[in-house]
């Protein structure tokens, strides 16, 4: 039945056309923002998803930011170690060098004077945005020092940051083995392997020789220095001295080359994780280019049609006028 009244075929092509307005926005926008899923009505399971891993990648940002500032700290101060080291070598040439008889020994100390400030110069200047591992200052120092290395979201939903340790000290009577410091410029004397008689206490040493003497150092410390009169007993037991100061400066040079390691493989996985994320984020959320393409030419083509249908629906009444007419 034919009605001019009720235009059943062009409420259908209206429908059709809403329904076809629709989807090309819909697909117009994935198009324009590169996003399947953009909000929580497009898909909400999806959605919360997304959004949980997206506020996880920028933590392990974070994390990155705070290895890369641990690892700038550890390799500064493992340039200064190995220059230190390189130090040590020399102060025990020039005590060897002073075994020789007839040899001006005060000209050897002059060298010894020059590498020691150079020492206490190296450990002062071991400096990263106010931190340096190697010259203890005040008793705030002696505490272990953290360096930020993974971030994990446990299964309840709960974040934590992990951390590795680096101990610095343990509390007197202290061994060799305990001192990480280099210098000790506002303690005790103790806290440093160049100022502890700790090293010559082990060697059984006549005097507790220190290669630096700071100024709170105990009154039995006995600061490295020859002249004439220096013995051979006196140098055997200075070069032992020296010898396990080295000894543990190249045990602490491992101990930071180790961390500095690990921090540089912490970053690796933190930076692949992060792509890792951002990868599966996008699996979920991300709209598939070729095929919105696709959808949005064939989507123009069925407006088209829509609307020539339509016009030709909303002409069905003039058609039944034109019966009338004749």
């Amino acid at each position: 039945m034919s009605s001019i009244i009720t235009n059943n075929a062009a409420i259908a092509a209206l429908q059709s056309l809403r329904s076809v307005n629709a989807s090309l926005s819909g697909t117009q926008q994935h198009v324009s923002s590169g996003l399947r899923i953009e909000k929580a009505a497009d898909n909400a399971a999806y959605w919360a998803i997304a959004t949980t891993m997206r506020s996880d990648d920028r933590a392990l940002s974070a994390v990155q930011d705070a290895l890369g500032l641990s690892g700038a700290v550890l390799d500064t101060t493992y340039t200064a170690i190995a220059s230190s080291i390189d130090l040590m070598s020399e102060v025990k040439a020039k005590l060897v060098a002073a075994y020789e008889d007839g040899v001006d020994k005060t000209k050897i100390n002059e060298d010894l004077t020059q590498l020691k400030q150079q020492l206490q110069s190296t450990s002062d200047s071991a400096s990263f945005n106010g931190q340096n591992w190697l010259s203890w200052n005040s008793a705030a120092d002696s505490a272990d020092k953290s360096i930020p290395a993974y971030f994990i979201r446990n299964s309840d939903g709960t974040v934590r940051v992990g951390t590795v340790s680096y101990p610095i000290n343990t509390p007197p009577p202290r061994t060799s083995t305990d001192v990480q410091y280099f210098v000790d410029n506002g303690g005790s004397g103790e806290y440093g392997i160049l100022s502890t008689e700790a090293f010559a206490v082990e060697v059984g040493s006549a005097k507790n020789y220190v290669v630096l003497k700071g100024a709170t150092a105990p009154a039995t410390a006995v600061e490295l220095a020859i002249d004439n009169s220096t013995t051979h007993e006196e140098l055997d037991d200075m070069l032992a001295t020296v010898e396990g100061m080295t000894k543990q400066m190249t045990a602490v040079a491992s101990t930071i080359g180790s961390l500095s390691k690990g921090v540089g493989m912490s970053m690796d996985f933190a930076h692949d994780l992060s792509d890792s994320v951002e990868s599966g984020v996008g699996r979920l959320v991300d709209a598939d280019m070729e095929d919105e393409s696709s959808k949005l030419t064939a989507l123009q083509t069925q407006q088209q049609l829509a609307i020539q249908s339509l016009s030709i629906a909303n002409s069905a009444p003039q058609n039944l006028m034109s019966l009338f007419r004749s």
